[in-house]
């Protein structure tokens, strides 16, 4: 099942469904917006005990999709401590980043500086350093939070494919997370320089930010845009993104920063805002 899943996907329109998805989630028509959600709660569990809003009080399924959540709903860990998680979903991966590679899965990796879209020094900073891929599956919370307090400093947008990243897509497909479309954000601050990745998937029909910027979700060509100075600055769990239609982050930190919890393995589901790692510098 799983080598005809990524057959397909090879084969598949991947953009075109995107962009159709895209116009069916972004829909207000009452009916077919509520159809949608009604359908999608159904088919993947989605808890709405805990958003803020209800079925028809959103104006879209995109706003349903990126709902927020009851205060309270996700109560952060101790920043001063630990690295908190930057999204409900469940690990892919983590640990060490070796010979400027992160592991895929097994047998499988790709290189920091193309996932990042950065030059040969900016990826070289993350050397020796710690990573830890997190997967968003269709039911969670799709807000992406910061990990740890920072200034942003740039992001790049990077066109390419829209394979989904479910476990079998990351078992099957070389490079996965840095081939498909993403944007790689990186931020300045008391654990040093480190990265958030929003990698978008198949159906992913957007990525947003809750700062200005100049990208256009499924374009053609990069988009890397400068905010040195701009005084874009977030404390730890802060929103700082969103998907429209599920995906996944991927972090990346420097070499000393932090140490991933003792216990936590592939598999491991996690809550925004739990504690997932320790700052070496507290």
């Amino acid at each position: 099942m799983s080598a005809a899943f990524i057959a397909l996907q090879h084969v598949l329109p991947q953009h075109a469904l995107s962009r159709l998805a895209g116009r069916l989630a972004a829909s207000e028509t009452p009916w077919l917006r509520d159809a949608l959600i009604r359908r999608f709660v159904a088919a993947y569990g989605v808890d709405l005990s805990e958003a803020a809003r209800g079925i028809g009080e959103f104006a879209s399924f995109n706003d349903f999709f990126t709902r927020e959540l009851k205060p309270g709903a996700r109560p952060l860990a101790d920043a001063r401590e630990f690295i908190l998680s930057p999204a409900d979903g469940a690990i892919s991966q983590l640990g060490p980043i070796t010979g400027g590679r992160i592991i895929q899965a097994k047998g499988r990796d790709y290189a920091v500086a193309e996932i990042l879209g950065c030059d040969a020094a900016e990826a070289a900073r993350f050397e020796g350093g710690r990573f830890i891929t997190v997967y968003l599956s269709p039911k969670d919370y799709h807000r992406v939070h910061m990990p740890a307090a920072g200034t942003l400093a740039r992001t790049s947008y990077i066109p390419g494919d829209l394979y989904s990243v479910n476990v079998a897509t990351a078992g099957g497909v070389n490079r996965l997370f840095a081939r498909n479309e993403r944007l790689s954000c990186r931020f300045d601050g008391p654990d040093g320089h480190f990265a958030s990745v929003m990698v978008g998937a198949m159906i992913v029909a957007g990525i947003d930010t809750v700062w200005p910027n100049a990208f256009r979700t499924h374009a053609a060509a990069p988009v890397h845009e400068d905010f040195a100075g701009a005084g874009h600055a977030f404390a730890a769990g802060d929103e700082m993104g969103r998907f429209h239609l599920g995906s996944t982050v991927v972090l990346l930190f420097e070499p000393g920063r932090v140490e991933w919890l003792e216990g936590l393995v592939a598999g491991d589901p996690l809550r925004m805002g739990q504690a997932i790692g320790r700052r070496l510098g507290a």
